[in-house]
Parts: C-alpha cells; sequence; structure tokens
C-alpha cells in the first residue's frame, strides 16, 4: 500500500510587537506558557531586541525558538541600527542567521528612502542567495490617510490613491505600492490586518503571491482606517478560509500572531488573547492545540 505524504507542519509563532508595551522578554515568557512553537523578533527601541546574544539567552532560558526577525522599518523604528535602511535590512538578515532564524520580514521602502527605493529589489535577492537559507519576505502595507497628515483628503490626492485601495482613503507611502507583488518578490509575509486596512482581497493577494508566500502574519481587521491587528476571528477577513486552503496546498512556511494587546487590562486578559489567537491558528492549519479536548479511547 502507498503512503500518501505528510502535510508540512506550519509553525505558529508569536510576534514580540503582540505583548507591547510589555518587553521582549514578556513576549518568550508568554510563548514558552501558551505553547507556541517559537518567536518573531520584532527589532524596535528596547536594547534587548538589537541585541542577538541578548535574545539567544532568552531563547535558552525560555526554550523558544527564533523564528523570524522583523527588520526595524516602520517610522518609529527609522534611528533603530542607524538611518541607513540597506545597512539596517543586510543586519537583519545576518541577525537571522546567527539566531536560526529563518525569515527575515521588511516592509516595502518609504517613497522618500529614494536610493533603497531603487536598489531593494536587487538587495533582497543578493541578500537571499548569499545568506545560509534565510528568506527576505516583503510584507503586504496599506496607504497613508492624508487627513491625519494634512487636515483632510484633496481631491488630487484621490487621483493619486493606488488603485484598488479603500476610496478617499489616502495615498501610498510606501513605493512603487504598498502592494508587494506589484513588483514581484521572490518571498512574501501577508498580513491581514493590512488588507483589512487597505481594502486589498486577501485570498486574491495570497493567490497572487503564490509559491512565494512564506509567511503569515496573523490578525484581522473590520476594514477601519486605522491598523487594527484584531485577534484572528474576530474581524471581516477570510484568516481562516486562506489558512485552510494553503494547508491542504502543501504550504511549508510560517504563521506569527501580531494582534494589539495594549488594551488588556490584565496578564491574564492578555493571556487569553493570546491563546485564543493560537488555538485558531492551529485549527485551521490543521494542527491540534494542546488545549484541544483528547480523542475518545477505542479500546
Amino acid at each position: 500500500m502507498t503512503v500518501p505524504p505528510s502535510r508540512p507542519t506550519t509553525p505558529v509563532g508569536l510576534s514580540t510587537a503582540s505583548v507591547y508595551p510589555q518587553n521582549t522578554e514578556s513576549a518568550f515568557r508568554f510563548a514558552a506558557e501558551l505553547g507556541y512553537d517559537g518567536v518573531e523578533l520584532m527589532v524596535w527601541a528596547e536594547p534587548i531586541s538589537q541585541d542577538p546574544a541578548a535574545i539567544r539567552r532568552l531563547s535558552r532560558t525560555y526554550g523558544v525558538p527564533v523564528l523570524a526577525v522583523h527588520a526595524p522599518c516602520l517610522l518609529i523604528t527609522q534611528r533603530v541600527w542607524g538611518s541607513d535602511p540597506v545597512a539596517k535590512l543586510a543586519k537583519t538578515v545576518h541577525a537571522a542567521e546567527a539566531l536560526g532564524a529563518r525569515t527575515v520580514v521588511v516592509h516595502p521602502p518609504f517613497r522618500w528612502q529614494r536610493a533603497y527605493v531603487e536598489g531593494f529589489a536587487e538587495q533582497t535577492a543578493e541578500l537571499e542567495e548569499a545568506s545560509d537559507g534565510v528568506v527576505v519576505a516583503v510584507e503586504n502595507m496599506f496607504p497613508m490617510r492624508l487627513d491625519r497628515l494634512f487636515g483632510a483628503v484633496t481631491g488630487s490626492a484621490r487621483r493619486l490613491e493606488r488603485r484598488g485601495g479603500r476610496p478617499g482613503l489616502g495615498v501610498s507611502a510606501f513605493a512603487p505600492s504598498y502592494d508587494p507583488t506589484d513588483v514581484g518578490f521572490a518571498h512574501y509575509t501577508l498580513d491581514f490586518s493590512h488588507t483589512a486596512t487597505s481594502g486589498l482581497d486577501a485570498v486574491d493577494l495570497a493567490d497572487r503571491m503564490g509559491r512565494g508566500l512564506a509567511h503569515f502574519h496573523l490578525a484581522d481587521g473590520r476594514g477601519a482606517s486605522v491598523d487594527e491587528h484584531l485577534v484572528p476571528g474576530d474581524g471581516t477577513q477570510p484568516v481562516a478560509q486562506v489558512l485552510r486552503r494553503v494547508a491542504e496546498q502543501g504550504f511549508d512556511g510560517q504563521a506569527v500572531v501580531e494582534i494589539n494587546t495594549q488594551n488588556a487590562r490584565t496578564a491574564a486578559e492578555r493571556s487569553t488573547a493570546l491563546e485564543r489567537s493560537l488555538a485558531f491558528a492551529r485549527t485551521h492549519l490543521g494542527r491540534p492545540s494542546r488545549s484541544a479536548p483528547a480523542e475518545p479511547s477505542t479500546s
């Protein structure tokens, strides 16, 4: 009898950003206590997040591996690891190698980073080629609200909106757009909170990413003009549908919970949100949660 090949097991990680305003060590602690497969390290202002040696110690202490590293490319991390985005991305890949992480998550360049924009596609390809198996997965983003920047969305701004975005939302701060498939990269990260905010169809985006889809940021949104990062299943995004479909297709990447728990009033409330997110991910990726009820005995 021929035994059918088994599906790849998708690791489910916890982004260290998911416990903010608590610190990086807190994320390792939650990941260990709840049974996550690892963490995604968000490199930001906290000094320990910028120190691979310190992160290795946390990984050993809690028995939790680093699955991915998120480059410091947010507006609030523009000065972390210097001001040169080209050097910062290279340093992130080197940090991932040092930590044994498989993936680097990076946003498309901002429009004002002209030299970075011009060489970004080539740099991601070269870093992957030169690395020890690290994937550089470019993340889908969303347009900025011009009324937040200038007081009102003007008619000229509306004409500049990227086709496919939500009407009246704004223009893309990213070059050439907030949808990385407009350029084409070897690997991608799909963020469901960002599809909600941008109005992109997550199912269609996953199809366009195709075999290059290497990483998920598991969250949700209701289509608000702000990036919500709800617990997956609490918004309107087809998160379950996409996860089930890619699992059936043999997805061999990673899934990382990246939710907003800033409003959690207690550690127990934050833990519940993180546990719900993990259970959701494992349910729809076809993996049992450790808290799932045992199968009845047939003996």
